[in-house]
């Protein structure tokens, strides 16, 4: 193309004043390999090759929009387009050629175009400002139902039925966190981002015992790329489930790890155990670890800390002394039992659930030591 230029991707950017170079599509999308990446973005080309490990939303966010049009995520994701333009500038390599189309591949023009049209009038609706009462009530009701749970087991004892109502609120009350450190990660309640995000921190690890930057890593290339596989996280749950490509793949190379084709029965069976109690909790912890988020593994170290400290007092110790003791009187005798213990040099322990689970572990492996050992050399 007569007057398109090809600068290499590690050049620097444009020269102010100087004339920016023009690019078609067809050389956009030869820079599309890790360590050189251009994106788009207002028809404006950006080498984000180097920068893209110092992208706040990570560099897997922006680079799943490698050699693409990302005007609306960069539009959706920030909320102050003129601040964030200033860390464009010096990415910035030309621009698209005059004759050029705004996206590339098969996009539907109309409906680009269409859709900006739509965001921009629930702009002048302001249905993109946020209600503080609104948000007000949602976290008052929120700690409201943590305090109604603690006390109905502290003014009704740990019996089946307060237990279970208990369990019910706080059900409530974790699925309303959600919700609201969900709207917070987007930045949709405070006009100031950073009053955003430490809020989240404080929701999302308080009230959740979870990471605010693991979600956010994870939930925002949702949004950046909704049920593509291999770049959406909610849809790549291969081997456990297979979804569109996935299920083609795996047809092909004869991997049969589960009957997939009753995997709409089973998904009520595990789906939902898996994701909330092993795979969230494994991958966010990892995640924590890995990328030594050490402020977010301390937030959630709070959330169980507050948790077994609030609720353990109530299960324990006694009830195995004194089984016929009603269960909301083993928080009175705890302390006798304790006294008694300490009197003859034994150990009181009170273990959370993960703790004992974790010992539980250890003794059955400790008894297969013991038989393996018996049945090859006794």
């Amino acid at each position: 193309m007569g007057g398109v230029g090809e600068p290499g991707p590690r050049e620097g950017s444009a020269q102010p004043g100087a004339p920016l170079p023009t690019f078609c599509w067809e050389q956009i999308r030869a820079h599309d390999q890790p360590g050189d990446k251009w994106l788009v973005i207002e028809r404006r080309v950006y080498d984000i090759s180097r920068w893209a490990q110092r992208h706040p939303g990570g560099s897997r966010l922006i680079g799943h929009h490698g050699a693409e049009d990302a005007t609306d995520a960069f539009r959706a994701f920030h909320q102050d387009l003129n601040f964030v333009r200033k860390f464009l500038q010096p990415l910035l390599i030309g621009e698209l050629a005059p004759e050029e189309p705004s996206q590339d591949g098969p996009l539907n023009a109309q409906l680009v175009e269409d859709f900006r049209a739509l965001h921009q009038a629930a702009e002048d609706m302001k249905l993109f400002d946020a209600s503080p009462t609104f948000f007000a009530f949602l976290l008052g009701h929120i700690l409201a139902m943590e305090v109604l749970a603690w006390l109905l087991i502290y003014l009704l004892g740990p019996g089946w039925v307060p237990s279970a109502l208990a369990a019910f609120i706080l059900a409530i009350s974790q699925a309303q966190s959600w919700c609201l450190q969900h709207d917070l990660g987007h930045a949709s309640i405070f006009k100031k981002s950073r009053w955003n995000h430490v809020a989240q921190k404080f929701v999302m690890g308080q009230l959740k015992g979870f990471s605010a930057h693991w979600w956010n890593f994870r939930h925002f290339q949702h949004h950046a790329k909704p049920n593509i596989f291999h770049k959406d996280p909610d849809v790549t749950v291969a081997p456990v489930f297979l979804l569109g490509e996935s299920s083609v793949e795996y047809g092909k190379k004869k991997r049969r790890y589960l009957p997939y084709n009753q995997q709409h029965l089973y998904f009520f069976l595990i789906g939902p155990p898996l994701l909330t109690l092993v795979n969230f909790e494994v991958e966010n912890l990892a995640y924590m670890l890995v990328c030594m988020q050490w402020a977010d593994l301390l937030w959630a170290a709070s959330f169980y800390a507050r948790f077994f400290l609030s609720y353990l007092p109530f299960y324990g110790v006694p009830g195995v002394l004194f089984p016929r003791m009603p269960r909301h009187n083993y928080s009175r005798v705890a302390p006798l039992v304790k006294s008694l213990c300490a009197k003859h040099g034994l150990s009181y322990e009170v273990k959370p659930f993960l703790t004992a689970l974790v010992d539980i572990v250890r003794s059955l492996k400790k008894s297969g030591d013991i038989w393996l050992d018996a049945y090859l050399h006794q």
